[in-house]
């Protein structure tokens, strides 16, 4: 669903090929008609933006035909769970659910909450803005106080049980509603409906695929949960063929995120510390929660187990291990705020790895302008990518806002070695760690990443060894102990301290059970602990398919513990017996006393089908026998979220922040807590019910080539893939090219509150005009891979976008906004400033332009929607 598979994954796709080879039925739903399309069985176009009417118009059918699948349903979801007599949902608050606060944008959740759990008030503001949500990883948020039985009503009739609040939440997403919002013909969307279900249940499995641009959206978080409510309601997940496939391209992605690139995660999805954890016992406590089931109740064993790892022995109890020397989380911290204090002279020294936002990031003006108002950048990369020379090259120089004589930024730029040139590993999207031997030496002054960070921190030590400020002790402290090949640091002695080492006897523990609270053992990713076991690198092993069985599981390592499926318990029924014969993967031998199976048991391995928890036990002790969701607070799998998210407990059908469409299921238009940085450098077009929407009538969306990767940083310099797209180019409908007078490989540009870009126009029916509401919306394509470095070169697309971002995850709206399509040449130099500026003067744009984020109940125009003069821009 919404992913472009063959395009953005094409290895990935030979495993849907095969399926389909086998009698799988591949379905597509995009908003183009792609590669994917072109080898699907059916392909459905939807309006980008609108995957959740979508997903719950899917659920509805489920519900509203009891197709779901009850046994599971019951026992593994909390479906029978009643909720708070306090909760109010959408359909009685007109697109708001309890406990919002206009004044903050932001909700207090505390009335979501089970029925049985007392659940104090607490203003979300702070969550929201230190991105909490996103902070609850593998463990999903606590919920106090339930290690004991939760008030349920096991038949599921109950009007405050999760499912009947389910089934009332999405009763509106008809056929006919989805046809309404999504563009989506009703007997196609019927024809999705009948397939997903029929291929689902005791006998039967679906998965569901997508890319990382499901993400890509203000309420992105909850497309994922629309697409977990339908497979858990189906019976989809921790089966074999079932699940959610999140597809992350080839570059470690899913790797940047278990031993994170976020700022706000320690690796393996422990919370980083805010400014209320004084102490590490407070921070135990904050993530763990009282009386939690489930294997997040050790999180006192990864946490401390972390810090030695950082900080060897000058991590004792006596000073919390030393906890303080973490850093603390006091606000927003996230990619764009911080470009946008870069801008405001906050931030003086970056470093780029492995990105380049002066091309790959939404609203590249912004990006530019702040690299080009700092002290100093450092760029590492394998080419002289945008962001190291946009202080000669970028558009803003044409335009005067950047002159390269006064730019103030010093660009120390390091040549890095690429994935042949080092070895080390990459962790793809089924979580496996692949081992990678390097191949050739790198030449010249290249360098990993390894080498360049190893080297820096024994620098920095080196040079603060004498120092007595307080604020150079965690630097002193460091236990940077790491064996070396030469001049290059062991990429192996490292993987075998994430994976966690016994201090007492110096051997690698064998996986994240072995790991104490106690200061007696060290590990660097509590989820990897185990790629390492019995001082063997098992991400190293290469046993092909051809000479084992599927689920052999001797062909890399995939956390945790190697087991390839998760949550796999639930492949088996309440009693320890599978589903059905030819969907088995673990079951219980009742003889040998012990879970077994094709895969290794996501369970504790001896724990029986019947087993009770004692009085007052937490943690792993108190899951019960037939809980599956092991990571769970509660042991079972959400449809409702009770706590945990900061814009609804169900996902909800909000227009994307720039949208042509009213919202015809609520008053409330878009996501009334979606993060929107109204300034004068990040305009929005406007969306009803501000005025003048029709000055940017075309709804636009970009994606992946795959003759191009990413910003394009690695293949604009090879001739081949510049030969193969040599061009930047945008599809157009043929209606479309009629209406705006757009001819086939001429020149066009398209345009919004931002910027405009030139593009080669590509007319075809791959982008089809839907009829939504009663009126024809169009719909245009870009790929976003060119700048002003390579062998081909183009506009940056993402300087297209604004900066508006998901609350739970802060990842920006980049798969959907409004621009208008003119032929020609856009202007260049001041004139394109004036040209922006008069489009801007025409609907009526101010730097609040779409951050009103109420608008349920609303029947005036909202202020700032008259045409009106545009403010001096102060960057």
């Amino acid at each position: 669903m919404g992913s472009n598979m063959a395009e953005a994954h094409p290895v990935g796709f030979q495993w849907v090929m095969e399926a389909k080879a086998r009698g799988a039925k591949v379905i597509h739903i995009d908003p183009r008609f792609t590669r994917t399309s072109a080898l699907a069985d059916q392909h459905v176009t939807l309006r980008a933006g609108t995957d959740i009417a979508f997903l719950g118009g899917v659920i509805n059918y489920v519900l509203t035909h009891d197709l779901h699948f009850r046994e599971y349903v019951q026992s593994y979801t909390n479906a029978t769970f009643l909720l708070s007599e306090r909760y109010r949902d959408t359909e009685d608050l007109d697109g708001l659910f309890s406990g919002y606060d206009p004044l903050t944008a932001s909700y207090d959740s505390s009335s979501w909450a089970y029925e049985s759990v007392a659940a104090p008030e607490r203003p979300g503001r702070r969550d929201k803005e230190q991105a909490a949500s996103s902070r609850h990883g593998a463990g999903g948020p606590t919920v106090e106080g339930h290690a004991g039985e939760i008030a349920a009503d096991l038949a599921m009739e109950h009007p405050r049980s999760v499912l009947q609040v389910l089934k009332r939440h999405f009763c509106r997403y008809t056929p006919e509603a989805v046809e309404r919002i999504c563009g989506v013909p009703r007997d196609l969307f019927l024809d999705v409906c009948r397939a997903w279900t029929a291929n689902s249940g005791r006998e039967h499995t679906t998965a569901l695929v997508y890319s990382v641009g499901w993400t890509q959206h203000s309420v992105g978080a909850q497309y994922i949960r629309a697409g977990s409510i339908v497979q858990l309601l189906l019976g989809n997940i921790g089966r074999p063929g079932g699940g959610i496939y999140a597809l992350r391209g080839h570059a470690s992605i899913q790797g940047s995120t278990d031993i994170p690139t976020l700022f706000n995660l320690l690796p393996g999805y422990l919370p980083m510390p805010d400014t209320s954890h004084e102490s590490l016992a407070a921070y135990l406590e904050s993530i763990s929660g009282r009386n939690q089931k489930g294997f997040w109740g050790n999180a006192d064993a990864y946490t401390v187990s972390l810090l030695k790892e950082y900080f060897g022995e000058a991590a004792t109890a006596e000073n919390d291990y030393c906890f303080d020397h973490l850093p603390r989380i006091n606000g927003d911290h996230g990619t764009y705020r911080t470009a946008m204090d870069m801008v405001d002279g906050k931030v003086f020294g970056y470093f780029l790895l492995g990105q380049n936002p002066a091309v790959g990031s939404a609203h590249g003006r912004l990006q530019r302008l702040g690299m080009a108002n700092l002290d100093w950048l450092v760029v590492r990369d394998l080419t002289m990518i945008e962001s190291a020379t946009f202080w000669q090259d970028a558009p803003e120089i044409e335009t005067g806002e950047i002159v390269p004589e006064r730019c103030r930024t010093e660009v120390f730029f390091f040549p890095a070695a690429s994935h042949v040139e080092k070895s080390g590993t990459f962790t793809q999207t089924q979580r496996m760690l692949q081992w990678r031997d390097q191949a050739v030496a790198p030449a010249g002054d290249q360098r990993s990443e390894l080498w360049f960070f190893h080297q820096l921190a024994l620098r920095l030590k080196a040079r603060l060894a004498a120092s007595t400020d307080p604020r150079d002790r965690p630097v002193q402290d460091l236990a940077w102990d790491y064996a070396a090949d030469g001049d290059e640091p062991s990429s192996a002695d490292v993987l075998r301290h994430i994976n966690g080492i016994d201090l007492n006897t110096g051997r690698t523990v064998s996986g994240y059970t072995d790991l104490r609270a106690d200061g007696s053992t060290s590990c660097g990713c509590w989820i990897y602990s185990g790629v390492y076991a019995d001082e063997v690198n098992q991400a190293r092993r290469r046993t092909p398919r051809s000479e084992c069985g599927p689920y052999d599981a001797e062909w890399g390592w995939t956390w945790p513990m190697n087991r390839r499926v998760l949550y796999n318990r639930a492949s088996a029924d309440p009693q320890g017996r599978p589903w059905s014969a030819r969907k088995a993967l673990v079951w219980w031998d009742e003889e040998r006393g012990e879970w077994t199976g094709d895969d290794i048991p996501d369970f504790e391995r001896t724990k029986p089908p019947d087993y009770r928890p004692p009085e007052g036990a937490s943690g792993p002790e108190a899951l019960r026998g037939d809980d599956p969701f092991i990571m769970m607070s509660d042991g079972k799998a959400w449809l409702f979220a009770p706590a945990g998210l900061a814009d609804g407990p169900l996902p909800t059908h909000y227009e994307p922040h720039e949208s042509p469409m009213r919202n015809v299921l609520y008053g409330q238009q878009a996501s009334p807590v979606r993060k929107v940085y109204g300034r004068p450098d990040n305009p929005s077009n406007p969306a009803p019910p501000e005025a003048h929407s029709d000055v940017f009538p075309y709804v636009f969306t970009a994606a992946r080539l795959t003759e191009h990767h990413t910003a394009g940083g690695m293949s604009r310099q090879l001739p081949y893939l510049s030969e193969l797209q040599p061009e930047l180019f945008v599809e157009v409908a043929p209606e479309l090219a009629a209406e705006r007078g757009l001819r086939h490989l001429d020149w066009a540009h398209v345009i919004t509150s931002r910027t405009a870009v030139d593009a080669r126009v590509v007319v075809t029916d791959r982008m089809a005009p839907l009829l939504l509401d009663g009126r024809v919306v169009h719909q245009v394509w870009m790929p976003y891979h060119w700048g002003s470095v390579g062998l081909t070169t183009g506009d940056v697309v993402n300087d297209l976008l604004g900066v508006v971002v998901d609350p739970n995850v802060f990842i920006q709206e980049s798969k959907v906004l409004t621009c208008d399509v003119r032929p020609g040449r856009r202007p260049r130099g001041p004139d394109l400033l004036a040209y922006v500026a008069d489009y801007r003067h025409r609907a009526g744009i101010t730097p609040r332009t779409g951050t009103r984020v109420v608008t349920a109940g609303d029947t005036d125009r909202p202020e700032h929607t008259e045409p009106c003069e545009w403010p001096e821009d102060p960057s």
